[in-house]
């Protein structure tokens, strides 16, 4: 598989992401449904704590690609629902150190929500992978 990343403006590469990516070539496609800060059971955990609850949220995230013997490096796309767009932010580096580590910079898009399937709940990543 070939990802060439489109950029028209530099921006969004100190930010983390690429405003595109071109995909030629790909065997495979995984669509994760949202991951939230939920256990094994599904039960939600870190109730009013962004940090924990991305943290986890991301672990779930890589749980369910490894499922698919994928990782982080082979996201497409990611979109995040946030119940506190600004607390989200705050704690971006979480999400920065982890697909740096892997050099990934999918096309992301972050979404304010009123409230997410549970209300403890305040972070919930969906994404798309190919390989």
């Amino acid at each position: 598989m070939q990802r060439t990343p489109i950029n028209p403006w530099a921006w969004s590469l100190r930010l983390g992401y690429n405003q595109a990516e071109m995909i030629a070539g790909s065997t495979r496609q995984l669509i994760c449904a949202g991951q939230t800060a939920v256990d094994s059971k599904g039960e939600p955990q870190h109730p009013s704590d962004m940090r924990s609850q991305l943290a986890l949220t991301l672990t779930n995230l890589e749980t369910v690609l490894a499922a698919a013997g994928m990782g982080l490096s082979d996201i497409t796309f990611l979109r995040i629902f946030a119940t506190d767009v600004d607390a989200a932010l705050q704690n971006f580096d979480l999400l920065g150190a982890r697909m740096g580590e892997t050099g990934a910079t999918p096309p992301m898009t972050l979404l304010g929500v009123t409230r997410l399937a549970l209300p403890s709940l305040m972070i919930e990543i969906e994404a798309t992978a190919a390989t």
